[in-house]
């Protein structure tokens, strides 16, 4: 199982879904706003929000878990699908997922998901 988190620009939220959707196997999804930095520190960008002394862009969340064998076929639908070419695109982070256990049937591994 692999966990894949996308911080990617807020208006491209509804292209990502769009193609998420077309994916067989999708187990669920959660979507989070946030803000932050990258490299260029929010100087670049065109929405920043000041938080004191510091500009920090807004940016949307997404989080997955799935089977192995669907998440190179997200993590390209997630890239194709928030690219704009733009410094801020985003990131998509991949790792392991050791164990995942439903907290309502108690059911574990790939069946939790």
């Amino acid at each position: 199982m692999k966990e894949i988190k996308a911080i990617i620009k807020p208006f491209k939220l509804d292209n990502v879904l769009t193609e998420l959707h077309k994916i067989e196997g999708l187990p669920g999804i959660t979507v989070s706003d946030i803000r932050g930095f990258g490299k260029s520190k929010g100087k670049n960008a065109e929405e920043t929000i000041s938080e004191g002394l510091h500009e920090l862009v807004p940016k949307t969340k997404i989080e997955l878990v799935v089977v192995d064998e669907i998440s190179d076929r997200i993590v390209d639908a997630i890239q194709q699908s928030a690219h704009t070419g733009n410094p801020g695109d985003g990131k998509i982070f991949v790792v392991d997922v050791e164990k995942v256990v439903k907290i309502r049937t108690n059911e574990r591994g790939i069946k939790a998901i």
